[in-house]
């Protein structure tokens, strides 16, 4: 039962983010504001100190903002005390609205270079001499009003803008995202995708160690054309990439003997330990397959058709005209890959990853694009992308459950702490709650962000 009491907002003390310290201290030191100042051209009269203004709305999206007014955020009590450039909303609108495309290029070499420095100096991509696996899907972001250019109904029935992502993860790490773009909410997904993926092996290349393992694209149907996969293909990666049941599939899905099926670890599949063999109904096969053998020749992908059928338990039949024999429903994918047909199946289903991806952003940050301008709103989505890799990498500096944990978690657990700001000896010192579940985690990450033997000011 609530006490009586009474509320009074007259502390100057007092910070509502105390994890925006640490966070914002690794942001400086992989280079956010260094790299936007070098890279952005905005005008002057809307884009003076770029590095300012980006790290800022990069602030505000890690603290929860999701819109321009809520970067007001970062404007309360001893705030100022803690970062010593803080910005009117009105002011970081009016920098967003004087982008353009090509400072929206800029801004996405500023993401990518950002990513790198963060890599550096976190283990945020950890396994990278493993099976690295690069995941590419886009999504439509709802918006309202007609004021927003580009907004239109896309493949799902809702009006808004597209967000394609290509994101990056390893066996142990969570994923990141590499490359990004916005576009028409009319746009088809394979549009651009061939850039999408050139951009996310580019960045990836900058990533990698000497000994890194190799690289298996995945994307689903709507990506499947020969522009994206050609692109990953002659960097070297190999691909994953579901397939539309048209005639050539099918045949070649007829054409599977019917001893080639293997049970695999599906739903509700038993492992019966005296044969060591899964008992399920869905299996999997393998046949060879040459995509795009209608185009010229080098365009042709050689490689192995995967599919994995199950049981058909709504058969289209009429009551009391049961089939005579089992009926399967059929799900197919196109690879590149050297791993065995099993490992292949279960490693493509794992392509669903990235949905968490689209939710998490779509669940923070992208929940609105705030702008009636296009390229605004493109830029707020690069910084949305900056957020969350950042964020991560916090996570993976907290370490344990951190490492994968959603923006929502960490947010909740390790930046929006409140604290009492103290100075002595122009040394600030936060005074954090007691007994704060997280205390351990949230102290780790200021100890590697802040703590000796950093010298980098707030």
């Amino acid at each position: 039962m609530a006490v009586r009491a009474a509320a009074s907002f007259d502390e100057p003390n007092l910070v509502s983010a105390a994890g925006l310290v640490p966070v914002m201290r690794l942001a400086a030191a992989a280079g956010l504001d260094r790299l936007a100042d070098a890279h952005l051209s905005v005008p002057t009269d809307k884009g003076a100190n770029p590095g300012g203004k980006v790290t800022a709305l990069v602030a505000g999206m890690v603290a929860g903002a999701d819109s321009i007014d809520d970067m007001d955020v970062l404007r309360h009590a001893a705030m100022r005390r803690c970062f010593d450039r803080s910005y009117a909303p009105s002011t970081l609108g009016s920098f967003l609205r004087a982008f353009t495309f090509g400072h929206v290029r800029q801004l996405d070499a500023v993401a990518s270079r950002f990513l790198t420095g963060l890599v550096g100096r976190t283990p945020l991509l950890s396994g990278l001499d493993g099976l690295t696996l690069i995941d590419l899907d886009d999504s439509i972001v709802e918006v309202h009003g007609y004021a927003k250019q580009g907004a239109s109904f896309g493949y799902t029935g809702v009006r808004g803008l597209n967000m394609a992502l290509a994101t990056v993860s390893t066996a142990v790490s969570a994923p990141v995202i590499l490359s990004q773009r916005l576009r028409k909410g009319s746009t088809g997904s394979a549009r651009g995708a061939k850039r999408l993926v050139t951009d996310a092996l580019a960045t990836l290349r900058a990533l990698q160690p000497d000994d890194a393992g190799p690289v298996l694209v995945r994307m689903d149907s709507a990506f499947y054309a020969a522009a994206p996969i050609g692109a990953a293909i002659r960097t070297g990666a190999m691909v994953s990439v579901t397939v539309r049941q048209d005639p050539k599939v099918k045949a070649a899905i007829a054409a599977i003997n019917e001893d080639a099926w293997t049970p695999i670890a599906y739903t509700d599949a038993v492992y019966d330990e005296d044969t060591k063999t899964w008992v399920s109904r869905a299996e999997v096969a393998e046949i060879r397959f040459t995509a795009f053998s209608s185009k010229k020749a080098s365009e042709r992908v050689p490689g192995r058709l995967v599919v994995r059928r199950i049981p058909d338990l709504n058969p289209k039949a009429p009551a009391g005209q049961a089939t005579l024999f089992d009926t399967w429903r059929f799900h197919a994918f196109f690879t590149t890959s050297t791993l065995d047909t099993v490992t292949a199946d279960k490693t493509h289903r794992g392509h669903a990853i990235i949905e968490a991806v689209h939710a998490d952003l779509k669940n923070s940050a992208i929940a609105h694009l705030p702008s009636g301008s296009f390229a605004a709103n493109a830029a707020w989505l690069i910084c949305a992308v900056i957020a969350f890799n950042l964020t991560r990498a916090a996570g993976a500096l907290a370490g344990g459950r951190f490492t994968k944990a959603t923006t929502a978690t960490l947010r909740r657990t390790l930046v929006t702490v409140p604290a009492r700001i103290a100075s002595r000896a122009r040394r600030l010192t936060l005074h954090l709650p007691v007994a704060w579940p997280w205390e351990q985690a949230w102290t780790t990450l200021f100890d590697h962000c802040c703590g000796p033997p950093t010298a980098t000011t707030i």
